[in-house]
């Protein structure tokens, strides 16, 4: 059973027995840190060791029903990792967020940096479960598939229409499907109109307003250029107005996307992952550029996919300074964002990047080729984007896999093992261990884009956890509807890993951290029954949370129809993004809100 809110292991157990001693921790740049000890020691069993209590049931994951919030870093200009620094804005998506890591072609097990290529089905619910606190680690019993949450059909070449590079300006189709609905502009006027003094506007509200085949598509973003919020779905990527919500541009696509970064440049440019034709099973080999400041695509380019792991693998795409990476099981591809000029490919060695954090500083994932059939050994590592040059490397222990990178400054790395096993590491700078993550109330429960999207899971897009330079914080699971119980938020210190604090939601609503910013943690506050949601905040220090912006009680019943959403808090509006888009009937995926703009 989780340990009871408030407390922890007995002194002595936050130990390191996963990290190298420091004597033995080569210097930045040089070498690789060994985990080294003994892992499962008695009075050290850490999160790496041997379980000492039986895994709890699956639960399931947080905001299934109710809106969920992006991970720190989608969506914005690059910072140094997914997470800001303290005392500055960090962009972010946040929702509790983990997943299991990347899963072969040929079994379900777990091992390496890929998965099968998905096709565009309904996205299964939500994957990830119940913390077991066992001793100083923190231990996750995860669904009997792996969480993958996704069907595992493989691609094949396609024979479709001929590879173009073409992509032109296009108005968004609007068509309604024959339903007679009430329009997102008279839909935001009425929930206006019942506003109590004190609550934010409901600024804008979109519909989906494409056209899309059978089983929906996913929504990659959204991204922010200056006043401009972009979102990209199935052939078209679209541009409004942050203020009101206006179509500033929409640009339609030759072929359909099937990976996105989770940031774009500093300078408002992003690289799509587009498939190679408009063939169903077409490979998705494809790079797009776009400005999102002007609506205005770049260059166009494929790159060659090897072997059945590179093949099969989804894609990890990551902004980082001017280099976009495309990573997959076997190897990562880097190209100039400005011009698509190769950066850097397979490097040296047989442990290569399968993906990266977004941001300044490039933290990877790497996974080791051991046997003809075998990526179970994996590495974090540092890499110069602009260079491919390894500046760190730190071993994983054997049997433990990366399955997210929560954060890349500060770096923290979710872990898991293949009996279902989750544990949370803490680098050093110069990748070296600081510490493992243990204590607190349990039952966390935390999702990441591999929940809420079929093709391009990055690694960087989790969902309620975040992070400044010395606390690290994570929601538990989702609320009781039936007790009418909240759900908490949860402090770790990031140089002893112990549990600091917890901040309750209030009932029948759910907290989930967002970002960090002038000293204070920002969540978002779900909507319920005749219960807005809104934006909140509570000190890096602890204590009661406080309201920054109130969402209409009025607008409840729209706000909770944001089922699978990421959510931004951007310049004082918040707007929460529906992660996919589908309907029922022909033509209900048009009208279905996509996105919606809450502020003064």
């Amino acid at each position: 059973m989780s340990q009871p809110p408030g407390q922890q292991p007995p002194q002595g157990e936050f130990g390191a027995p996963y990290g190298p001693p420091p004597e033995t921790s080569p210097p930045p740049g040089q070498g690789t840190a060994q985990p080294s000890g003994p892992y499962a020691a008695p009075a050290q069993p850490g999160p790496y060791g041997p379980p000492t209590q039986p895994a709890q049931p699956v639960q399931p994951a947080p905001g299934y029903g109710h809106p969920q919030q992006p991970a720190p870093g989608y969506g914005y200009p690059p910072q140094p990792g997914p997470y800001a620094q303290p005392n500055q804005p960090q962009p972010g998506y946040g929702y509790p967020g983990q997943q299991p890591p990347p899963q072969p072609p040929q079994s379900g097990g777990s091992r390496g940096g890929g998965r099968f290529r998905g096709g565009t089905g309904a996205i299964v619910g939500a994957v990830l479960a119940v913390a077991l606190l066992a001793g100083a680690g923190i231990w996750f019993a995860l669904d009997g598939d792996g969480g993958s949450g996704k069907p595992t059909a493989g691609p094949g070449h396609s024979s479709g229409t001929p590879d173009t590079s073409s992509a032109s300006p296009s108005p968004v189709p609007t068509g309604t499907g024959g339903h007679d609905t009430i329009s997102p502009a008279a839909e935001a006027a009425a929930v206006n109109a019942d506003r109590k003094p004190g609550e934010a506007k409901m600024l804008w509200l979109q519909k989906g307003g494409v056209d899309l085949p059978q089983g929906g598509d996913d929504v990659y973003g959204p991204w922010f250029a200056g006043d401009t919020v972009v979102t990209a779905m199935y052939r078209t990527v679209t541009g409004y107005d942050a203020t009101d919500g206006s179509v500033k541009w929409s640009l339609r696509l030759a072929t359909s996307m099937c990976a996105a970064p989770s940031q774009p440049t500093a300078d408002g440019k992003i690289v799509l992952g587009v498939k190679r034709t408009t063939s169903g099973d077409a490979e998705c080999n494809g790079l797009q550029m776009v400005d999102l400041t002007t609506g205005k695509a770049g260059w166009h380019k494929t790159y060659v996919r090897q072997g059945v792991w590179d093949g099969l693998s989804d894609l990890r795409m990551s902004t980082n300074g001017g280099t976009v990476t495309v990573g997959r099981t076997s190897r990562s591809d880097a190209f100039r964002v400005s011009d698509g000029k190769v950066v850097f490919g397979k490097l040296p060695g047989n442990c290569q990047p399968f993906g990266f954090a977004s941001g300044e500083v490039a933290i990877a994932a790497a996974s080791c080729q051991t046997a003809a059939d075998d990526h179970k050994e994996h590495q974090v590592q540092r890499i110069d984007p602009a260079t491919g040059k390894r500046l760190w490397t730190y071993k994983v222990k054997k049997g433990w896999q990366v399955a997210q990178i929560y954060s890349a400054n500060p770096i923290v790395v979710s872990l898991k093992q293949a009996d279902d096993k989750w544990g949370i590491l803490v680098l050093n700078a110069n990748g070296t261990y600081r510490t493992q993550l243990a204590g607190g109330p349990g039952d966390y429960a935390v999702s990441c884009d591999a929940d809420l999207i079929v093709q391009g899971p990055n690694l960087d897009n989790c969902l309620g956890v975040a992070a400044d330079a010395n606390t690290f914080y994570m929601a538990t699971k989702a609320v009781d509807l039936k007790t009418g119980d909240g759900n908490k938020v949860a402090a770790f210190d990031l140089t002893t890993g112990k549990y600091k604090w917890s901040v309750d939601s209030p009932a029948q609503q759910s907290l989930t951290p967002l970002r960090t910013e002038g000293g204070k943690l920002l969540m978002y506050l779900g909507a319920a029954k005749n219960k807005g949601g809104g934006i909140a905040s509570v000190p890096s220090t602890g204590g009661t949370w406080s309201p920054v912006l109130r969402h209409p009680v009025s607008g409840a019943p729209t706000e909770r129809g944001f089922s699978l959403s990421r959510i931004t808090y951007v310049g004082g509006r918040s707007y929460l993004t529906q992660a996919r888009i589908s309907g029922v009937e022909d033509g209900d995926e048009v009208e279905e809100r996509s996105m919606v703009a809450f502020g003064s």
